[in-house]
């Protein structure tokens, strides 16, 4: 079970109800599978059917918190999530409405400087998004050391921050991330005053895990085992759905796997 924010080994699991949760979601690496290029990813109706009864019986109390921007969210997930949180917080809708960073002054600069290294290192791919671009390199591993050095210098020379993920760099217009956007819905109805829990797989999700255990609520690590903050951990992605349909059936979020507690490092 858990006490505050610590862990504690037992038999028995850690419970929470509907009606005193929120949950927060990742798409890439726990929703839906990774792909070697982002536009892999598209609907499925089974996907798209749970998270919508989720919404329906948590009374709106989901939220789907991505890198992706919310047209893509829009896109995947055909209308099942209406609270959104795209580019890592940088837009954010919630009741109809929503909230946009302005996109950085040196954003095309970069823009510009990422295909140029794309063209001279094969594999590697731009994603383009709203207020952000991002450098993948799934399909060139042998790349990241160079990627990596290209990029420390590139966020220099511009301004712009740079986030690495699972084989990807992304160079955001500085301003929010994956826990603020988080704790900006904890602020509004139907969230507050709620337990949030927060189910996501990369480095980038490790935001929004420190954010729900400030807040008094749990992190959710999808994948193998690795240094997070989060509390508790699921296999991968068909681990996440048995969980979600587990949950739909009894009513109850049950968390029953703790992170090994020299892990949570950081």
């Amino acid at each position: 079970m858990a006490v505050g924010h610590e862990t504690i080994y037992s038999e028995r699991p850690q419970r929470l109800i509907f009606e005193q949760t929120s949950l927060f979601l990742d798409l890439d690496g726990t929703l839906a599978p990774l792909t070697q290029r982002p536009e892999g990813v598209g609907p499925d109706a089974a996907r798209n059917g749970r998270l919508r009864r989720l919404a329906e019986r948590l009374d709106g109390r989901l939220a789907v918190v991505s890198g992706r921007g919310i047209d893509d969210l829009d896109r995947i997930l055909e209308g099942s999530v209406e609270a959104l949180a795209g580019i890592h917080g940088l837009q954010r809708r919630h009741g109809g409405k929503v909230a946009l960073a302005a996109a950085h002054d040196n954003l095309d600069a970069v823009v510009r400087a990422l295909h140029a290294f794309s063209e001279r290192m094969p594999g590697t791919q731009v994603e383009l998004k709203p207020l952000s671009a991002a450098l993948h390199y799934r399909g060139a591993p042998q790349a990241e050391a160079e990627a990596r050095l290209f990029g420390d210098a590139l966020s220099a020379r511009t301004g712009l921050k740079q986030q690495h993920g699972s084989m990807v760099i992304e160079f955001l217009t500085p301003g929010s991330d994956k826990g603020e956007a988080i704790h900006a819905f904890m602020l509004e109805p139907p969230f507050a005053g709620t337990i949030p829990v927060f189910a996501g797989d990369d480095l980038t999700d490790e935001d929004g895990f420190r954010a729900v255990t400030r807040l008094g609520g749990f992190g959710i690590l999808v994948g193998p085992p690795r240094p997070t903050c989060a509390a508790f951990r699921l296999d991968g992605e068909a681990a996440v759905h048995a969980w979600l349909d587990q949950a739909l059936s009894l009513n109850v979020f049950v968390l029953e796997a703790p992170v090994e507690p020299s892990y949570r490092r950081i």
